[in-house]
């Protein structure tokens, strides 16, 4: 009989919308001959599955299953790509764990920590990972003062929710009167902040995964935009270009290579995860952030290296889901 495969997206962030969209292309990779695939959208305490493509019915939190025409329908394994609370932090892979529904992607304190930016940044920096210098603020902190910011980070500078993803809520801040609004900004994303100090490069990014068998490392892509950063526009409405492969040395290459799967061990990642960096002066390797349930979209960065280097999506995802079950 073929496995059920609940592809997890929506959420309760402000990725919402693009959680949808990785959904949707999760679902055109899978390999429909092997497995039978249900949409699954979370919104707070509303979950519901998609039976039809105008019909949804309600999902039973007791055992994550479905009940639709006077049948029960359970699941085999869920494919999260929430970008975002509740699935990228840990907290929809501890409800997995308790009820024992196995999932695509890290398990609940490397969700957790790569979830928060500052927090795993400092934690590999323990590592040798060089990072940029950073300041956390907390929205229930006593207040902050720009200078001390500046002075810790300079300009100009980043300034971006600490935990959520990096398409909301972000400023590049270039003057001292650009620092308030842009973390009043970033907090209507979350309770936390992060700013942090520019770093001028190449900005690139690699995507790995592994399985009790083996070891995969893809394509790196560089990251080209006209934009300022690499913001919403240029994810999302084509305001970028994406090199795949990066146009680097091979040396560099390979140590960005390893050092993603590295950081793979270090977290206890599972599934895919993608890690940007920023290549700075003399080929220097410093993280920008981890990500462990990335975009999945036909012209996301994962699938573009996946056709890179001469693979199959389709084989991939069913690595990932053969590896768990």
């Amino acid at each position: 009989m073929k496995k059920q495969i609940a592809i997890v997206a929506g959420g309760d962030s402000s990725e919402y919308g693009i959680s949808l969209r990785s959904a949707a292309g999760i679902y055109s990779f899978l390999d429909k001959e092997k497995y039978n695939i249900t949409i699954v959208c979370l919104r707070g305490n509303d979950w519901r599955a998609q039976v039809a493509e105008d019909e949804w019915v309600a999902i039973d939190k007791n055992d994550f299953s479905y009940t639709h025409n006077g049948e029960k329908h359970a699941f085999d394994f869920a494919y999260i790509t929430i970008h975002g609370t509740p699935g990228e932090n840990g907290v929809l892979q501890g409800y997995l764990d308790m009820i024992g529904l196995p999932y695509s992607c890290c398990g609940v304190l490397a969700a957790a920590m790569t979830f928060n930016k500052y927090t795993c940044n400092h934690y590999l920096k323990g590592f040798g990972v060089k990072v940029a210098e950073s300041v956390l603020l907390r929205k229930s902190d006593n207040g902050y003062r720009v200078s001390d910011i500046v002075d810790a980070v300079g300009l100009p500078c980043f300034i971006k929710t600490n935990v959520g993803g990096s398409s909301f809520g972000v400023t590049k801040v270039k003057t001292l009167e650009e620092v308030e609004p842009a973390i009043e900004k970033a907090f209507a994303e979350g309770d936390e902040v992060i700013c942090e100090a520019f770093m001028k490069g190449i900005e690139i990014t690699c995507g790995v995964y592994k399985t009790k068998n083996k070891a995969v490392a893809f394509p790196i892509t560089e990251v080209v935009t006209s934009n300022e950063f690499f913001d919403y526009d240029a994810k999302y409405n084509g305001q970028v270009d994406e090199i795949t492969p990066a146009r680097i040395p091979d040396e560099v290459r390979d140590k960005v290579q390893a050092m993603t799967l590295k950081i793979y061990d270090i977290l206890g990642c599972k599934g895919i995860i993608r890690v940007d960096y920023i290549l700075t002066e003399g080929w220097t390797i410093n993280l920008l952030e981890v990500n462990t349930t990335p975009g999945m979209t036909a012209t996301s960065f994962i699938p573009q290296q996946v056709r890179a280097v001469g693979l199959d999506i389709k084989d991939v995802l069913t690595d990932i889901i053969e590896d768990q079950l």
